[in-house]
């Protein structure tokens, strides 16, 4: 018998309900990817949640790319209003560990096995920071994108949550119209939107899509 999908928005929910149930504001450690990205996440999870933004990219390429990602992340976090206060934290910008960590996956097609890698490198830091600052949850903006596989971000996201002993908030954040408003939240604050997910790899397929 198959096994039955899981809806993901429905957990977020449900977590956000018990919690407000309680009458707590729980501190969450968002791993964001770029600002168009986080734009509806931090605009829906700010309502519920005290957030610090964790940039940490290291797949991105070239250098010169990840810095405007950083600077577009930074202003868009200082021009969204929130009811509740959000901060950001800078990861490491190291890539030899995102290329050590996919050598031997490089010629995977976008959304392959070295995409898997990649989603996993980057919720462990995220894990790891969250334990380090004490929050309550963790969890990524990645779901948001068509291109990404939610359930695969939450199985890793739940194998890390029991490995660190730390909340994993369950998310697809492309449900209810999230990536439509993330596109109409990037014309507002105009907002760099790139072409391409981030690394040299998923660049180099979409110049050849270009070209076709």
């Amino acid at each position: 018998m198959q096994e039955q999908k899981q809806n993901y928005q429905r957990k977020l929910e449900e977590i956000i309900a018990r919690e407000q149930k309680e009458g707590r504001i729980p501190s969450l450690l968002l791993h964001s990817c770029c600002a168009p990205c986080s734009s509806y996440v931090l605009e829906y999870l700010s309502e519920y949640f005290r957030i610090t933004v964790l940039y940490y990219n290291p797949n991105i390429s070239p250098a010169e790319e990840y810095e405007m990602r950083v600077a577009e992340q930074k202003r868009f976090i200082a021009e969204l209003p929130v009811k509740y206060p959000v901060s950001f934290l800078a990861g490491e910008y190291v890539p030899e560990r995102f290329y050590y960590a996919v050598k031997g996956l490089e010629q995977c097609p976008e959304g392959g096995d070295r995409c898997t890698v990649c989603y996993e490198m980057r919720l462990r830091e995220a894990a790891e920071a969250a334990v380090s600052g004490g929050f309550d949850y963790f969890t990524t903006t990645l779901s948001i994108s068509p291109l990404k596989n939610a359930e695969k971000l939450n199985t890793i996201g739940k194998a890390l949550s029991e490995e660190y002993g730390i909340s994993y908030l369950y998310s697809d954040f492309k449900k209810k119209n999230g990536y439509k408003r993330s596109v109409e939240l990037s014309a507002i604050y105009r907002l760099y939107r790139q072409d391409y997910c981030g690394c040299v790899f998923s660049k180099l397929e979409q110049e050849k899509r270009q070209i076709q």
